[in-house]
């Protein structure tokens, strides 16, 4: 196996998480669209170090923090649409 750089550790911690909530689904009785949720909470810390413990910009791009504001928007969102 090829040795991976960090940014590529962190994408493959996020999609375990994510497929793992996807498989809780899927597998045991807690709802698929709960299982994915909790996943994506899961890979939130993930999403933080890749954008602000060691950002592959500058801190200061608009995209960087951007990106971080549009994931937690489809986070409260996805969980708004759980809650009600």
């Amino acid at each position: 196996m090829p040795d991976l750089e960090y940014y590529d550790k962190l994408l493959v911690g996020m999609i375990a998480v994510l497929t793992g909530g996807a498989v809780v689904g899927l597998l045991t009785p807690v709802a698929a669209h709960v299982g994915v949720f909790f996943g994506a909470v899961a890979a939130t810390p993930f999403l933080y170090a890749a954008l602000f413990r060691n950002p592959p910009l500058p801190e200061t791009e608009p995209a960087v923090k951007a990106a971080a504001v549009v994931w937690h928007v489809i986070l409260v969102g996805y969980a708004l649409v759980l809650w009600f």
